[in-house]
């Protein structure tokens, strides 16, 4: 008997006050047919009521994916529990999810990526929950802000502080989905799934064992059906024994603004100098010193930000292939994509789960990770997560937290102060008009790496700017390098809001950053 049935019937499969599990990142991945019918079906029948929606990984866009927008609506949607959330310009109207939240209609909580995929493993095993120390003197931890999002979040606690076996510890409770809602590219009627066309596996099976196992259905939205026996049984990701109804999308897009790109997906492997390289500038400047800090055999995480850009140093250096580049939704090696292929590698060596993935990462298992800021505190923590003004420029922590928790080498990099006009000037960094907003403070807003617990831990951290290089020191921040062209005192000790320790040897940051010829990169 076939398991395809169509939108509107899968939808209707949603009951009121379930628990849904969303499996996407952003476009990439995102079941949004699935997600449209569960919203069409409420605007017309008043149901399903009071959902509560799980997303390691933020489900949508804002760019033609609405995802969880399809649902963020009162009286739908009552409760989130996100990894990260769709994010974009601060002059863009924010998504109705982020109005919900920013409006207190709905309790909303940001979790490490990590750890959602933790509590949904415990839940698939009918274990109590997660105990973890990701997170801990953060503001995962609930001596800071216990992952509330907003006043109707902070009334009902989702982590809390246990002692075992001697150590503090947090604990978060296992999630048990009455539904999960998954995609891939191709399932036969018997509901295996094969993922030939995708970007990453994201948590796919992860989360269908997790409704299984508990008496819940699980949905695959797919590009298209086949006959059984179809499927290589090597193929096959997720097996229909965990798969209950299969829906056919064949206009789904492969991740956000982007029909279909082989080379995601591993099925093409474009040539090297098919890739556009950075425009010389001050970003590629950050970029380019980033790259120096990294070592032959590396395996290195990259994040969003300046950061994305640093695999495109190395291929213009022709130093491609002498690290490994990994990112949390799964792709190992290859070379990370910018802008909205985002979260995708193009020529990737392998794919993993990002279960798999984030296990590698909270454990410390690789090299160094490259990372964004918002702001540095005076002690070396970093906000990435909240920007208390304009909130859905942010998409939260995602993985932030669980790749942090014990990285033995982080390499942070932003600009020192937003909104300054700069430009390189014959090998010399000119400042023709500061910016208004510090980004070095005493204390951060939101506290999403901790610098007092990385220095207790031994990790090593690095902060990058386009005037100066900062280290992470058991009293705060040193500068330990300076562009060339700038002053000390007038453009980086007098531009940030709180005291800066100076090294004693300090020296000038490498002229070859700061001119349009390849710097002649080695590792």
């Amino acid at each position: 008997m076939s398991k395809q049935v169509s939108i509107t019937d899968a939808a209707a499969l949603v009951p009121d006050n379930a628990v849904v599990a969303v499996n996407s990142s952003s476009g990439l991945c995102c079941p949004d047919a699935v997600l449209a019918g569960i919203g069409e079906r409420f605007d017309t029948t008043d149901a399903p009521r009071n959902l509560t929606t799980i997303h390691p990984i933020a489900a949508g866009d804002f760019f033609g994916t609405k995802g969880i927008d399809h649902i963020a609506k009162p009286g739908c949607l009552s409760r989130i529990i996100g990894g990260s959330y769709p994010s974009g310009p601060t002059n863009a109207e924010p998504p109705l999810i982020w109005q919900m939240i920013t409006g207190n209609q709905i309790e909303a909580y940001n979790v490490p990526s990590g750890i959602i995929f933790d509590m949904l493993r415990e839940g698939a095993g009918q274990r109590p929950g997660v105990l973890t120390k990701v997170g801990m003197e953060t503001f995962v931890d609930p001596d800071l802000e216990g992952c509330a999002m907003n006043d109707a979040a902070r009334a009902r606690a989702i982590v809390r502080r246990e002692r075992f076996a001697g150590e503090d510890w947090l604990y978060f409770e296992a999630l048990k989905p009455d539904v999960a809602i998954i995609r891939a590219t191709t399932g036969d009627q018997r509901g295996n799934l094969s993922f030939e066309s995708e970007g990453a596996y994201l948590g796919a099976v992860e989360m269908a064992l997790a409704a299984h196992n508990n008496g819940g259905i699980v949905i695959a939205q797919v590009r298209r059906v086949a006959q059984n026996g179809s499927i290589r049984p090597h193929d096959v990701h997720v097996p229909g024994i965990l798969v209950d109804h299969v829906v056919e999308a064949p206009d789904m897009l492969q991740t956000t603004a982007t029909p279909y790109d082989p080379a995601i997906s591993g099925e093409l492997i474009r040539p090297l100098d098919s890739f556009q390289m950075m425009d010389f500038g001050v970003q590629k400047v950050i970029a380019r010193r980033v790259a120096q800090e990294l070592e032959r055999d590396w395996a290195v995480n990259v994040g969003f930000g300046v950061s994305a850009n640093v695999p495109r140093i190395f291929l213009e250096e022709g130093q491609h292939g002498a690290v490994t580049w990994v990112i949390e939704q799964g792709a190992v090696g290859g070379i990370p994509l910018l802008d909205f292929k985002f979260g995708c590698s193009a020529n990737a060596e392998a794919f993993v789960t990002s279960p798999h993935q984030f296990a590698y990462f909270q454990a410390g298992g690789f090299d160094c990770s490259l990372l964004s800021f918002l702001e540095i505190g005076a002690d070396g923590s970093v906000n990435v997560s909240r920007l208390a003004a304009t909130p859905h420029r942010t998409a939260g922590a995602g993985g932030f937290v669980d790749i942090t928790a014990r990285a033995r080498r982080i390499v942070f990099s932003g600009t020192f102060n937003a909104g300054a006009k700069m430009r390189i000037d014959d090998g010399r960094l000119a400042i023709d008009k500061e910016g208004k907003i510090a980004k070095i403070v005493p204390q951060v807003d939101q506290v999403s790496f901790s610098g007092k617990r990385a220095v207790r831990q031994g990790q090593r951290a690095t902060y990058i700017t386009e005037r100066c290089v900062m280290q992470l020191t058991g009293s705060g921040l040193e500068v330990t390098e300076i562009a060339p062209g700038i002053d000390l005192e007038r453009d980086v000790l007098s531009q940030a809001a709180t005291p800066l320790k100076v090294a004693s040897d300090l020296r000038e940051m490498d002229a070859a950053l700061y001119r349009p010829e390849p710097i002649g990169l080695l590792v």
